[in-house]
């Protein structure tokens, strides 16, 4: 099932005061950008956020799932309503990854 529009609108409004958020379409799913890097995945409605270490300690309830069949293990968030605890975690995600790398 693919996820809807409005729903990624939705989380993007959510995640606004992180700064530049943009999101990709990807075979009917989304990719969420924070200040040009790849944080989170939408998939059937679901968010879901790149593994880092240090953020798993932060979750309200941590579920630890693929975001599609033969994927990776993401972390599934359920409270998406909660501004500031979504905002909280998706920050902490996007300091945890490693810095883009530059284009030659």
């Amino acid at each position: 099932m693919a996820s809807k529009k409005e729903f990624v609108e939705y989380v993007c409004s959510q995640l606004s005061d992180l700064g530049e958020i943009k999101y990709r379409p990807m075979m009917g799913e989304y990719l969420i950008y924070v200040n040009g890097k790849y944080c989170v995945g939408i998939c059937n409605n679901q968010v879901f956020l790149k593994p880092v270490k240090k953020v798993k300690e932060m979750f309200k309830e941590v579920i630890e799932q693929p975001m599609y069949d033969g994927a990776k293990f993401s972390y599934l968030i359920t409270d998406i309503d909660d501004r500031e605890y979504l905002t909280k975690i998706v920050k902490a995600t996007y300091e945890g990854l490693p810095e883009i790398k530059k284009k030659n």
